[in-house]
This record gives structure tokens, C-alpha cells and sequence, in this order.
């Protein structure tokens, strides 16, 4: 991650002169920016340069299942198709729905082709699209219906019972509208009976009016309201434009090397921002995207089925995919383990000269591995979290393709960098993309610098037309992020490699996100485990790299005495003794267990391992501040050994 001084032969971002603030580092941009046309800075369009590449190509592909629930081949439709049945749908939100320009409109369903539809009538309308998370529960739905004052709602017809059960507390619902063509009576007599209409959207599209013109919006209008997930409190709602939307995957886009012969899986939830973008920048170069069949058990068969040419998924996924295979390998023994490695490391010397291929390692050994990813597959695209640097050389290597890591956040459209396919494979993300522009901001109280050697560290800031306008209808937290001449402060650290490279480092706030995606709110769930009567202090910690958090323990020295004492213990006052019993250790974690049911944790924020610690965190040991609060760099260098141990024995 930079700590090498050697002089790289090529550098993929530069500072701009003159550019350097106390407090800031100098502001870096790509070698390759280019300005964005303006003309383009919408969704629509965006869709409609596809449309004149590719109108009679396979566009959005589902696959239907029959009696048995055995799902077909994927039947296709084609962009002209889609561009037909959005102005369809189109017609129906303005002239019987009766929605009006920039007015709220709802999307509630798993990734299929009817929720891209609805997204193109809501660009070609200029309505601005609120996705909601098909896994959201009672408390937040109605929160972001009412927030947004929504009057209609498209849903999956699995999904509107979980609307009708919230319904009392929604007053501004009027419509739900059915992906699914069946609805039953007794639903729509409970919808009516709640003061909603239920229709489906093959009735919306019935309507027998003239299609509507189009009316796209404007570049500086709402494309989007975009709910975070969430760690602490209500979710925030990240507003971006139709020139943020469309300037980023136009500027992708000049990274990728995509045309109309690739396929996308589209599996990862389109509410999250990264998945649009991907399905906008596959759309603008006409090519076609198949869905998954909406349980990611079915993955690997609709990846067969389909064989994509871009695989677009987040480190979790394919950390799960190196360590079976490699299980696989080290199992095997032998000879088997012998020729993997040596084709592997054949493999990886060519990686040096810009070689993918072998011709003949790829037939010997790594063609049943491609066949993994349905064998076809010439790019695949890492976001959401870092990927570990051996996953992806282990990547590029056995299914001969580019592996390339994107890195952005629901504020950045998705986008902020992302590598190209010539950059050598490093604990990196990459370079910024082109017209964005990044710096670094001092963090003292974390030791980062931009004066920092060899490489430059610091919180990272970003600015250009991918960056959002705030949050909706709030300015307080909108103020604390975004400042005056449009700098987004993302709260991640990290650090500029000699080659113009970005790597991720660490986290400002005690917010961290781990391998799969998911948000880690630190605070709060130390507070749930702290109830435990074993636990005195807590550190919770989550590495990027890893799928689980773990947590540094210091017990409470009665607790244990009174264990001990119950199993005829001895020596339940030495607090050094007790920490190194594994029975001790058990009884805590089951403790913490308990507390993690009664407060409700996701499964992502459970402890999975514990390290027991008899010194107590200090003001003299520096590892709390005066007011007691965690001085979580400090703990993280303290007990670095002790959270590496816990994650190789998790392994």
C-alpha cells in the first residue's frame, strides 16, 4: 500500500499545481480527464445511445420458471422493446396516476427487468425514483415513504402485503402498483379497505390514451433519492442529479473496455447506487443484462445459463470463491498441488508483461475454474469494500481476465476511482476517474498527514459531477460533509502510492464498512454487548478484509469471580490466570450471544471471536481520552497481533 520509495515507470494521477492548503494535500486528478458534455447529462439519453447501437439486440433477459419451479432459458427484450413499454408505463404515472414533474416515485422489488422499466419512465418523466431495499422491515419503510411524502409505489406482488401491514401510518400512499399481473381479490379488498388502489402495471400500460412526449429531466434536476442503509438512527437520503447519474457512467465507461457483446448478471440490489451505475454504463454501450432468479443460491445456475462477459460483485463474494477453490487444492496434494502451483506461478510471472493467457495451463488446469463464472467472462468489476491484493492476482490468473477495483460511495454516485487494466495488481483502488478531482485532508488526531512520507495520508475528499447535493431534508447532517465550494468528505483515510494510485486505510469515524458491504456501527453495538455482566470494556473491531467484526474484552473482575466460584475455581481473583482459560472465554461469548438476541444484531454485527485482556483501557496506558471514550487507532496498533490471530483461526 505505498510503502515502497522505488520510482514507478508509469504514474496514473498527477497534482495540480499550486493546489496545496495547510491541512490539505494537493488536489490530484487523472492523466485522462476530459470534460462531460453536457447535452448528455441524463439518464434518458443515456439510455437512448444504446438504443441507436443496439435497438433490435437482446437487452434485459428473465428467466421464467415452469410448474415444477424449474427455471428456462432467458427469454429476451429487446432495447426498442424496453423504450416501447417505458413510454407505455410512462403514459399510465402521468395521465391516470396523475404525477407530476420531480414528484416522488416509489420502487419496492428484487433486481428484474420491470424495475429497470419503471427507472426509464421515470427518467423520460422526470420523476425522481426512491428504491427501497425488498429486505427492509416494518420501521423503516413507512419512515422513507412518509419522508419522501410518496403518493405512488411500484412493487413486487410478494412485497405489498409488507405496505398494506404499515399502511396506518402512511397517509400520502394512494397507489401501489403490481409488477405481477395476478393480484388476488382479497388483496385488493384489503389495499381498498386501507385507502389504497391497487392495479398492476400491464394495466397501467393498458391505458388507451396517446403516449405521452417525452419530458426528460433536466441535468441539474433529482434523478434519484438514495436511502443508506443506516448504523445509527433513521436512514439518510443522498440526492443525486441526473448530471451526477449520467456523468458517471459516461466517464466509466472511457475505463472500460465494454461494447454490445457483454453480458451482465445483475444480482446485487439495485437500490444500492453501485448496481444502477453498473446497469447505466452495460445500457449506454447497448449491451444486455440478464437477472438472477432472486435467490442467490440459484447463482451459480444462472450464471451458467447465461455466461456473462462482465462479472460485477463485491470481495465477500469472491473471497468465498479463492478460499474453495484453494481448499480444493490444498486437499488434492500431490501432484495435483504441484502442477496448480507451478501453472499458477507460470501464470503470475506473465501477469508482469501484460499477459492473461496460457495456452496451455489455461486447458490443463484453470479451464474448469472459468467454467465456475459460465466461461466466458473477460472483465470483472470489485466494489463496495477493498479487495485483498492476492485475491485479486488470484482472480486475473485463473479466469484469464482483467479484475478491476472500483471505489466510491452512494454520496459519489458509486464512482470516485477506479483501476484500468494495465495497472500492476496492488492493494490499491485505483486512479481517480477522469474530471474528478481528489485530495487529502490532514487527520491529526489520527496521525495522518499529506505531509506524510513516503506516501501522502490523510481523510479523503472528492469533488466533480459525480458528487451529490446533500441529503433530503437535512441540512445538519448534509453541513457536516459537504462544504461550501463542494468538497464530499468521505471519512475514509487514504494514502497516495508513488504511482498515482489510491489505497484505502483505515476509517475516520467509528463507522466501518467489512468485506461484503455492510456498515459496522461500532458505538452501538459495543453498548448492546457492554449489558453483558462479564463485559467491563469493550473494543469492537472490523477489518475490511474480513466478513466479521471481532472485539478485544476486559471483564469484569466480580463476574469472573463469581464463575470461578460457581465452578470451583481457585484462583477466580487472579484476573491475569483467568483471561487465558478457554472455558472462561466460552462462558463470556455465550453471555455476549445472549445479548446480541436480546438487541436485535444483524448476523454481519455479531462477534464471531473474543481476545480476553486483564489491564484495564486507561487514560495512562493512552487507550481512553480524559472522558473515557475508546482511542480506537490506539487500541488498533495495541492489539493488532491479538485481531490478526482471531481472523486467521476464523478461517
Amino acid at each position: 500500500m505505498g510503502s515502497s520509495e522505488s520510482v514507478p515507470t508509469r504514474v496514473f494521477s498527477h497534482e495540480i499545481p499550486g493546489t496545496t492548503m495547510p491541512g490539505y494535500g494537493g488536489i490530484r486528478v487523472s492523466a485522462d480527464s476530459l470534460p462531460f458534455p453536457d447535452e448528455l447529462a441524463n439518464l434518458w439519453t443515456n439510455f437512448k445511445v444504446g438504443l441507436s447501437t443496439s435497438a433490435n439486440e437482446q437487452y434485459l433477459g428473465t428467466r421464467s420458471r415452469d410448474t415444477n419451479g424449474k427455471a428456462g432459458p432467458y427469454e429476451w427484450m429487446t432495447y426498442q422493446e424496453a423504450h416501447d413499454r417505458a413510454a407505455r408505463i410512462a403514459t399510465g404515472l402521468k395521465n391516470h396516476l396523475k404525477m407530476a414533474r420531480q414528484e416522488n416515485l416509489g420502487i419496492f422489488a428484487k433486481n428484474r427487468a420491470e424495475w429497470v422499466l419503471t427507472e426509464m419512465a421515470s427518467n423520460r418523466m422526470g420523476y425522481v425514483l426512491v428504491p427501497l431495499y425488498d429486505t427492509l422491515g416494518p420501521d423503516v419503510i413507512p419512515y422513507i415513504l412518509n419522508h419522501t411524502t410518496m403518493r405512488v409505489l411500484v412493487c413486487s406482488g410478494d412485497l405489498i402485503s409488507n405496505v398494506l401491514n404499515v399502511k396506518h401510518k402512511c397517509p400520502d400512499l394512494e397507489y401501489i402498483v403490481s409488477m405481477d399481473p395476478s393480484i388476488s381479490a382479497r388483496l385488493r379488498a384489503d389495499a381498498e379497505s386501507k385507502g389504497v388502489q391497487i392495479l398492476t402495471l400491464h394495466e397501467l400500460e393498458s391505458v388507451p390514451d396517446a403516449t405521452v412526449p417525452e419530458e426528460p429531466a433536466k441535468a441539474s434536476e433529482v434523478a434519484t433519492i438514495c436511502y443508506t442503509s443506516g448504523t445509527t438512527g433513521d436512514p439518510k437520503g443522498a440526492i443525486l442529479t441526473q448530471r451526477n447519474l449520467a456523468a458517471t457512467a459516461y466517464l466509466a465507461i472511457q475505463r472500460l473496455n465494454a461494447d454490445p457483446s457483454y453480458t451482465h448478471l445483475s444480482y446485487l440490489p439495485l437500490p444500492h447506487v453501485f448496481e444502477r451505475m453498473v446497469l447505466a454504463t452495460v445500457t449506454r454501450v447497448g449491451a444486455s443484462i440478464g437477472f438472477y432468479q432472486g435467490d442467490v443460491l440459484h447463482l451459480m445456475d444462472d450464471m451458467a445459463e447465461l455466461k456473462p462477459v462482465l462479472f460485477v460483485s463485491v470481495p465477500r463474494l469472491f473471497n468465498r470463491v479463492y478460499d474453495k477453490i484453494m481448499q480444493g487444492v490444498n486437499a488434492s496434494g500431490g501432484f495435483k498441488k504441484m502442477l496448480f502451483d507451478y501453472a499458477y506461478e507460470t501464470k503470475r510471472q506473465g501477469l508482469a508483461s501484460g499477459s492473461k493467457t496460457h495456452a496451455l495451463w489455461d486447458t490443463l488446469v484453470f479451464e474448469k475454474l472459468r467454467a465456475v463464472l459460465g466461461g466466458r467472462v473477460k472483465l470483472i468489476i470489485s466494489g463496495s469494500a477493498p479487495l485483498a491484493a492476492n485475491v485479486k492476482e488470484f482472480m486475473k490468473i485463473a479466469f484469464s481476465c482483467d479484475v478491476e477495483e472500483g471505489y466510491g460511495l452512494t454520496e459519489t454516485s458509486a464512482g470516485l476511482t477506479i483501476s484500468i487494466p494495465d495497472i500492476p495488481t496492488g492493494a490499491h483502488v485505483g486512479m481517480p476517474l477522469p474530471n474528478v478531482q481528489v485530495r487529502l485532508a490532514d487527520v491529526p488526531e489520527m496521525n495522518y498527514t499529506s505531509l506524510d512520507k513516503p506516501c501522502p495520508r490523510g481523510e479523503v475528499c472528492v469533488r466533480g459531477p459525480n458528487v451529490f447535493v446533500g441529503y433530503y431534508k437535512d441540512k445538519e447532517k448534509t453541513d457536516e460533509c459537504l462544504t461550501e465550494d463542494g468538497w464530499f468528505c468521505t471519512g475514509d483515510i487514504g494514502c497516495w502510492n508513488p504511482d498515482g494510485t489510491l489505497s484505502l486505510i483505515d476509517r475516520k469515524k467509528n463507522i466501518f464498512k467489512l468485506s461484503q458491504g455492510e456498515y459496522i456501527a461500532a458505538e452501538k453495538i459495543e453498548n448492546i454487548y457492554a449489558k453483558s455482566p462479564f463485559v467491563a470494556q469493550i473494543f469492537l473491531y472490523g477489518d475490511s478484509l474480513q466478513s466479521c467484526v471481532v472485539a478485544i474484552i476486559v471483564p469484569d473482575p466480580e463476574a469472573v469471580q463469581a464463575w470461578a466460584a460457581s465452578k470451583s475455581i481457585s484462583d477466580g481473583s487472579n484476573l491475569d490466570a483467568m483471561v487465558k482459560r478457554a472455558d472462561l472465554k466460552a462462558a463470556i461469548l455465550s453471555s455476549m450471544n445472549e445479548m446480541a438476541k436480546e438487541g436485535k444484531l444483524n448476523g454481519f454485527e455479531c462477534v464471531k471471536d473474543i481476545t480476553l485482556h486483564a489491564e484495564v483501557f486507561s487514560v495512562d496506558n493512552g487507550l481512553v481520552t480524559p472522558t473515557f471514550k475508546l482511542k480506537r487507532p490506539q487500541l488498533k496498533e495495541r492489539f493488532k497481533n491479538e485481531v490478526s490471530a482471531m481472523y486467521a483461526a476464523l478461517k
